[in-house]
């Protein structure tokens, strides 16, 4: 029988992401033996092994990495299911939109003040993440629509709809010699030797190989790069956040970037399709207007 219930998907992503079955039993507030035979009834009917099991603790095999995935997955999908239905049971509540901090700053601002304007409109609440974090908080339920980023983001399974085209600037520190230009190159970007770029996680959570420092938050390479420890290559709109002690210089050759509103397809908010459609107007009429290509970010 392949079923599995929540509660087993969650002792094994408990295990899977602690790699030991005491750690993970002390995380779930239960005791290790009744853990260790939830883990070994899943094999069973399975009928594979998930864990390769020494004295130090657990390493997953390649079947407990898919199950790992599509457990996350699963559960989240859950938890999706139970927020949304809490919250429309709730008339008055407000209509949760998440964002990275600092990106499309204009964008947002715009959108915002539009879909107010209009009659009947619930109020917005604005969640502000860090980088690739939007389609987590889309799929667990904690938030209603996005503002997305091609070629960056997670938009798998998401209905979306493209917004603004923009490109890319080299985040500097003001005092490096390339502050002073009027543009940049990706290979000249790629070949400061005292400016390695920032790594960024990927989707997966790992960081690219490189000598540049590993940052997860725009508070971490915001100092960095004034402390001149670090470069990074972002879209135009993000210099929203940018400090006195940085300068953002063009780079004539980096990939557009492709700013989206997305939404699970799953949805049936009437609110989430007044704010989609406000988004389509507000973009329409930015390119209709005279000298106006892309509303900008």
């Amino acid at each position: 029988m392949d079923d599995l219930e929540t509660r087993e998907l969650r002792y094994f992503v408990a295990v899977a992401e602690e790699l030991h079955f005491g750690r993970a039993a002390a995380r779930l507030g239960i005791e290790q033996p009744p853990l260790s035979r939830a883990i070994r009834q899943m094999e069973r009917r399975l009928g594979v092994q998930l864990f390769d099991r020494d004295r130090r603790g657990a390493a997953l095999t390649d079947a407990g990495r898919v199950l790992l995935r599509e457990a996350r997955v699963a559960l989240d999908t859950v938890a999706a299911a139970a927020r949304r239905t809490r919250r429309s049971g709730d008339a008055k509540r407000p209509l949760v939109l998440v964002t990275k901090a600092g990106a499309s700053h204009n964008l947002l601002q715009r959108l915002l003040d539009t879909f107010a304007s209009e009659p009947g409109t619930p109020p917005i609440e604005v969640l502000l993440c860090e980088v690739g974090e939007q389609a987590g908080f889309l799929r667990n339920g904690r938030a209603d629509v996005a503002l997305m980023h091609q070629p960056f983001d997670d938009l798998a399974g998401f209905g979306t709809e493209d917004l603004c085209v923009e490109g890319q600037v080299a985040l500097l520190p003001a005092g490096h010699p390339l502050a002073s230009r009027s543009q940049l190159t990706l290979a000249e970007v790629r070949e400061v030797p005292d400016l390695p770029i920032a790594r960024w996680p990927r989707l997966d959570g790992s960081y690219p190989e490189g000598p540049g420092p590993e940052v997860h938050t725009q508070s971490q390479l915001a100092q960095l790069v004034a402390l001149g420890k670090t470069l990074l290559v972002i879209p135009a709109s993000s210099r929203a956040w940018q400090w006195p002690d940085h300068v953002a210089v063009p780079v004539v050759d980096a990939p557009d970037v492709t700013t989206v509103i997305a939404w699970p397809p799953s949805s049936r908010s009437q609110a989430v399709a007044a704010l989609v459609r406000s988004a389509a107007r507000l973009r329409d009429t930015a390119l209709s207007s005279p000298g106006d290509h892309v509303l900008p970010g």
